[in-house]
Formats: structure tokens, sequence, C-alpha cells
């Protein structure tokens, strides 16, 4: 879905002592004529506002320590984002936030379904399409020069798909755009990387808390363990700091193998405990993030929440305009 996120002007603490705030631009693409293209938006737009979030509080007194480039690492990057986007997929989160245009929350019984048909293999396939282009890097960096041919390239793309996936990937090896530009070459495996901390921080949260969504400790704490420090602490360092383990891929092995019944009995307790929580909370009040949000479509500034009334009235503003385009196509 084309999700991006970049950072014109990054935040850090000028040598007065004074507070340089970012301005980050983030984005993602959705269809909403097309079945099943919000979810995937939905799921870059979490992404990348991962990013956003994670960049917006890094607290060092330059602004070197914000800029993504080395020795920022890629697993510390993208340890933030794939942490913000995992939510999207909790029972938990889908009970608050996952409506239909008539603010009916989404029944249980289509999230058992989902994790009944999905959940034995899909993970699982996904892990494995991450470690296949970190091993198709490997091998095509190691093919000797004369052998770098168009055709012996596809070859082994092929062959490391096969090895590894089974077979030919549903998103062919050479469609990812990582593998042809210059700045993502050796990239992926941060992916991996990311997602096993993701599952650590996870298990951290889980059990010192019992619940990460609308758990005010989860934020501050993430602030304080891996985004006030930018690139002045390893990636290693912080998980193990926060966690008090060394990173490994213990919590995620165990989450690709929860049975499905142990799953849909823990989705459907934290669903139900969501669903009690929102009958008690008070919706009605505007988000206070102390930060102002833009919604641009190109050159046109279609919501601002600086004068449209906070960020809940430019998201209204902009689900009209939305509207209002479905319409007049």
């Amino acid at each position: 879905s084309n999700g991006f996120c970049h950072w014109p002007r990054v935040a850090w603490l000028k040598p007065d002592g004074t507070w340089q705030p970012s301005t980050t631009n983030f984005t993602s693409l959705a269809d909403p004529t097309a079945v099943g293209s919000g979810l995937t938006a939905l799921n870059t737009l979490m992404h990348e506002a991962g990013h956003a979030a994670h960049f917006a509080n890094i607290k060092q007194p330059s602004p070197l320590f914000g800029q993504e480039r080395a020795p920022t690492s890629v697993a510390y990057a993208e340890n933030q984002s794939m942490f913000l986007d995992s939510l999207v997929g909790d029972a938990d989160w889908r009970a608050k936030y996952a409506k239909d245009k008539s603010g009916n929350v989404i029944p249980f019984e289509i999230l058992e379904e989902e994790i009944t048909a999905t959940h034995p293999f899909t993970a699982v396939f996904q892990l494995r399409a991450m470690l296949a282009v970190s091993y198709f890097e490997k091998a095509l960096y190691e093919l000797p020069e004369e052998e770098m041919t168009k055709e012996n390239i596809m070859a082994l793309a092929a062959k490391i798909e096969t090895e590894i996936q089974g077979g030919p990937s549903s998103r062919p090896m050479l469609s990812i755009p990582h593998l042809v530009s210059d700045e993502a070459s050796c990239y992926y495996h941060g992916y991996t990387l990311a997602e096993m901390s993701v599952w650590q921080t996870r298990e951290y949260f889980f059990s010192k808390y019992g619940k990460i969504v609308d758990n005010p400790q989860v934020g501050p704490t993430l602030c304080e363990a891996y985004w006030q420090c930018g690139n002045s602490e390893d990636f290693l360092a912080i998980v193990e700091k926060l966690t008090g383990k060394p990173l490994s891929g213990d919590a995620w092995v165990s989450h690709l193998k929860e049975p499905v019944e142990d799953k849909v009995a823990r989705s459907k307790k934290e669903y139900d405990n969501a669903i009690e929580e929102t009958a008690e909370e008070d919706n009605t009040t505007d988000l206070d993030l102390d930060m102002t949000v833009r919604f641009v479509d190109g050159d046109l500034l279609i919501a601002d929440s600086s004068v449209d009334g906070g960020i809940l009235g430019a998201c209204q503003k902009f689900e009209e305009y939305v509207a209002k385009r479905v319409s007049e196509s």
C-alpha cells in the first residue's frame, strides 16, 4: 500500500535546552471500494505511525541521534513500527476500534473464524517469507561476478523461494523493492530481528500489566526505554534493558506454537474485557497528543487539527472528504 514515513525536521534538544519538535510526513494508500484494502492500509498506517511516534520522541542533544542512517539500525527503527502495527490483530484492539459505519463492534465470531482459518499457518508463512529475502540477498552477494546474469539471478530467487517457502511466493521475490534500492539493500533481516523484539516486548508487557491496548503504562515505558535514546544506544542493549532478557525468538516461537483453541479462548477473554471497558469510557472528549495533525492529498490541505476542532474533528473532516470522493467516482 505504498506506505512511507520521513522527517523533514527531526526532534532534538538545542544547546540552550529548548526543544525542537519534529515534522513528520507519513502515508498509506487504500481504495475504499476494494474489499480488504482498508485492513491492509490500516496495518501500513499503524506501522508508519509507529515510526512517527518513535522519531518524534527522541530526546538527545543533536539532530544526528534522530536520523535514520547509521548508526541507527534497521532492527531498531522497525521494532517501533512493527510493535504498533501488531496491535491491529489483537482482539481487544478490534473490540474497541473495528466498527462499521453505524458504530457496531465487529462480532467475535468473525475474529474466531479468522483465527481458526489462519493461525495454524499464516504467521509461519510470514516468517518464512521474511527469511527468504535475507537468504536470497546473502546468496546474491556471494554469487561470483562472472555468474551475475539476469537468468542466474531469477533462478536463484526461485531456488530460495522453493527451499524456504516451499514454492513460488505470493509476492515474487524480485518484486520486493528493498532488493533493487541502494538505501534498502541488505535491509530485510532487520525486519526479522525487529519482529523477534516485538514479541519479546509484548510478552514483557503482558506479563507485567496483563494488557497492552489503551494501557497508560505502555506509551511512557516505550518512550523512556526505546524512543528517547535515539541511536545513542544499541538495539540489542535496549531490548535487554527493558525486557530483562537478551533478544531471542522464544516469545515469537511461543506465539507460533499456541494451539488454535487456546488462542481463541484468550482472544475471547480480551475481547469481552475490552467491550466492558469501552462501555465505561467517556469517548466524547478530544484526544490531546500535544501535536498538530494535517491530512493532505498532494498539495491539497484537507483538514488541520489546529483549526478543525482537534484531532477527532480533523478525522471527521477527512472521512467526509473520502466519502465525497467515493460518491463522485
